[in-house]
């Protein structure tokens, strides 16, 4: 018999890190994230990229990144015009 847990995290994982972006695999589908999109993942170490979690049903961390991101701006992300701090501070 298994028993639900507050350690127990809903099953998320970095199946794959390319020069355009990473791939995650939830229990419910597969996401790509490009780097286009969500530039504050390129160029950073890949055990921070590997490091995530599902904190609630369809929202994801990276603690060691401090990037926290739901579902709907991952399948959406023309509708959040994200940047990170570096992007903002462009002339």
């Amino acid at each position: 018999m298994f028993l639900k847990s507050d350690k127990v995290k809903n099953f998320v994982e970095v199946t794959n890190i390319s020069s355009h972006g990473i791939c995650l695999l939830t229990r419910d589908k597969e996401l790509f994230l490009s780097y286009n999109d969500f530039s504050w993942f390129k160029d950073v170490p890949v055990k921070k990229i590997l490091k995530v979690e599902e904190v609630m049903s369809g929202h994801f961390y990276w603690p060691d990144l401090d990037v926290d991101l739901s579902l709907e701006v991952i399948d959406h992300p023309e509708r959040f015009p994200l940047k990170t701090k570096t992007e903002n501070n462009k002339p």
